[in-house]
């Protein structure tokens, strides 16, 4: 046969591949209503596996790609009838009927904010809330501690940086807390060196700041000799430094930390990366999606099966959503098992997103929907 017949039998092929794809979507429809009537689960893991072992085995030579076209065809039946049976009511009607509009000029929020007055974090708290009188709480576990037991309303805390990468203790609490993300905001971080007034930079010993800030700029501390003590936030090692009387300690703050409390400084923009940002997030126990929301938040976990995330990310692409962070953490609660945090592009209330969802609701382990928000960076 030339080039053109084969063409044409591919082509023939095609078009009764296209017909049963049909015809099997359409067997799909009735077996989501048999479903619905005897309250039956849409995903059977055992029936799957059982289909794509079998499958595998008869194609032969080919089995393994297969297997990969089967698990697409049998990802979409299931998007298919998630779709027709609104799987995960539950979830459906808390994204659909959740606030639209985030108090961001209201006066009296209970807003707790990480570290202390003059931290970048205070900063991404003022540019959300500009009203708001923040709280302030030393660690990042009291501020979801005080969101928990009602005592704020929202919570303002970092959690990625443009250098340093992810603030991981933030991502191990939000698995654990499971509080929605209801906004974000970037932060253009451009470090200062401070000490004390009439403080030389020839005498600096050490510097104190978060372990952020000090990863930020270990290209400067290192070529200047000095020894980095990590400190629970960079306001915080200012305020250190101001009260402790020695000019050979500085930190790494911000200007306005230093102008807080008294610092004169010797040198700043010293980070490594000169376009250094850190992104925050405004957490909260209630459901806000802005009509203006862009990214959506969740975490799960994943079978112990070869391809599953793959399939996963699959889904995703199916169906023209766009990834833009995939991170796994650990399991506190059982050795080397994951779970993984997951953004990707979209309005939670929108059909295809919300129809995968609440399918991922409903297949995914210790799967949790955390926000949808509007992204504080756009092209």
């Amino acid at each position: 046969m030339n080039l053109s017949e084969l063409r044409n039998e591919i082509d023939d092929i095609d078009t009764q591949l296209a017909e049963l794809f049909a015809r099997r979507m359409d067997c799909a429809c009735q077996v989501a209503a048999y479903k619905h009537e005897n309250g039956l689960p849409i995903f059977h893991a055992e029936r799957e596996q059982a289909v794509l072992n079998r499958v595998e085995e008869r194609a032969g030579k080919y089995g393994r790609a297969a297997r990969q076209l089967f698990e697409t065809l049998m990802a979409l039946s299931r998007d298919l009838q998630h779709e027709m049976l609104d799987s995960d009511e539950e979830l459906h009607q808390k994204i659909l009927n959740a606030a639209s509009v985030l108090p961001t000029d209201a006066d009296h929020l209970r807003l707790a904010c990480f570290g202390v007055p003059g931290t970048y974090t205070h900063q991404a708290a003022a540019a959300v809330f500009p009203k708001a009188s923040p709280v302030f709480y030393p660690t990042f576990r009291e501020v979801f501690t005080a969101i928990q037991n009602g005592d704020a309303d929202f919570g303002v805390i970092p959690i990625e940086n443009s250098s340093a990468g992810s603030v991981t203790e933030v991502y191990d609490l939000m698995l654990q807390y499971r509080f929605y993300i209801v906004a974000e905001e970037d932060i253009s971080v451009n470090h200062c060196l401070a000490a004390l007034p009439g403080a030389r930079a020839a005498s600096l010993k050490k510097v104190y700041s978060h372990a952020q800030a000090l990863s930020q700029c270990s290209d400067f501390i290192r070529s200047s000799g000095l020894e980095q003590h990590s400190f629970l936030s960079t306001a915080a090692a200012a305020q250190m430094v101001s009260e402790s009387g020695d000019s050979s300690l500085a930190a790494i703050c911000s200007e306005d930390a230093a102008a807080c409390y008294g610092l004169e400084i010797l040198r700043r923009g010293f980070q490594n990366n000169p376009n250094n940002t850190t992104r925050f997030i405004v957490v909260s126990k209630e459901l806000i999606i802005t009509d203006d929301a862009d990214k959506i938040s969740l975490c799960f976990s994943l079978p112990h099966t070869t391809g599953s995330l793959y399939a996963l990310l699959r889904r995703f692409a199916g169906k023209g959503l766009n990834l833009t962070k995939l991170e796994s953490r650990p399991r506190s609660d059982t050795p080397f098992e994951y779970l993984f945090y997951l953004d990707f592009m979209g309005h939670a209330k929108d059909g295809e997103a919300l129809t995968l969802l609440c399918a991922l609701s409903d297949e995914l382990p210790d799967f949790s929907f955390l926000g949808n928000c509007a992204g504080s960076m756009r092209e």
